[in-house]
């Protein structure tokens, strides 16, 4: 049984990871790439995207947290380097997603047409701000992901034979 939730800690931080790595390395470049002509189009669907991976990653480190819990019999594995990037993991998720995420589309609507708002209008500005901060928090997610996978294995190397 040890093995079996070891594993699914592995596998949920994987399928965040990799999760995180294809929209925002291949989906988004490729989707506003495709639908240059319109950019809102390609915003909505990333924005869309955005939202199902955050959900998929909260539920998968909360999933990761449960079955270390259950693996180990004790809370203070949540205490770990391991449990802690992905306890930072799911805050700053949760973070872009119920604030910076939920700004974001409150501007979209105010502007209508991000693509059609002037280069000069302060919603246009407080937009880009709140988009340099999502994707600083989705690179934050992203190293403590990697820390995670690091920590993690060397727990496993770590681990008296």
């Amino acid at each position: 049984m040890s093995t079996f939730l070891r594993a699914i800690e592995f596998l949920g931080l994987s399928l965040w990871l990799g999760s995180d790595v294809f929209l925002s390395f291949v989906v988004a470049p490729a989707a506003f790439r495709i639908l240059a002509p319109n950019r809102d189009q390609a915003g909505a669907m990333v924005g869309y995207l955005l939202n199902a991976m955050h959900t998929g990653g909260i539920i998968c480190g909360c999933l990761i947290l449960l079955a270390r819990l259950l693996r180990t019999k004790t809370f203070a594995s949540l205490a770990t380097p391991a449990a802690l990037c992905v306890v930072l993991m799911i805050a700053l998720t949760a973070v872009s997603q119920f604030t910076v995420s939920a700004k974001m589309a409150a501007l979209r609507v105010q502007m209508g047409s991000i693509q059609a708002t002037s280069p000069n209008s302060p919603l246009l500005a407080q937009f880009g701000h709140l988009h340099a901060i999502s994707v600083s928090l989705e690179s934050g997610v992203l190293l403590a992901g990697i820390s995670a996978v690091f920590l993690m294995v060397r727990e496993l190397a770590l681990r008296p034979s």
